[in-house]
């Protein structure tokens, strides 16, 4: 049986509700910590999912963790306008949704998610909401999969 600490739950997702109610679980393999986790984060207020959204850094900023590190290390080796123009974005968002812009880094050049970003600012809130949390949820496997496989 697979257990998993709530300290080590909140670096794979910032909700403590989320991270409580998954600790609570044993699991009998990876692929029900998966699943567990999917079905507790869409039974989440969005206040849980935006506490989960303020544990991450903005696109092109530094971190101290070091999954955001590794998520966003193409996007820290931009050019100088690429991430002024992220930082410009980052701003735009914020201000039209209220939260952070949320996206799965991994494998994702600054150009690409800058891209992503401006596409998304023409969402609707509550449309945008749902696929914040979407990329949170992907996020969040990701962080899994490393914790359980380690």
């Amino acid at each position: 049986m697979i257990r998993i600490a709530e300290a080590d739950l909140l670096k794979c997702c910032g909700s403590t509700r989320w991270a409580r109610e998954m600790a609570a679980h044993s699991f009998p393999n990876p692929k029900e910590v998966l699943a567990t986790a999917d079905s507790v984060w869409w039974s989440l207020a969005p206040a849980d999912w935006m506490e989960a959204f303020r544990a991450h850094p903005r696109i092109g900023e530094r971190s101290e963790s070091k999954w955001s590190q590794e998520e966003q290390h193409i996007a820290r080796h931009a050019s100088h306008d690429i991430l002024g123009e992220l930082r410009e974005a980052n701003s735009l968002y914020e201000e039209r949704f209220g939260y952070i812009f949320i996206v799965c880094a991994t494998g994702k050049s600054a150009d690409q998610m800058l891209r992503m970003m401006r596409e998304r600012l023409d969402n609707d809130p509550e449309s945008e909401l749902r696929n914040a949390a979407e990329q949170q949820r992907q996020i969040t496997h990701l962080r899994l999969k490393r914790l359980v496989n380690r």
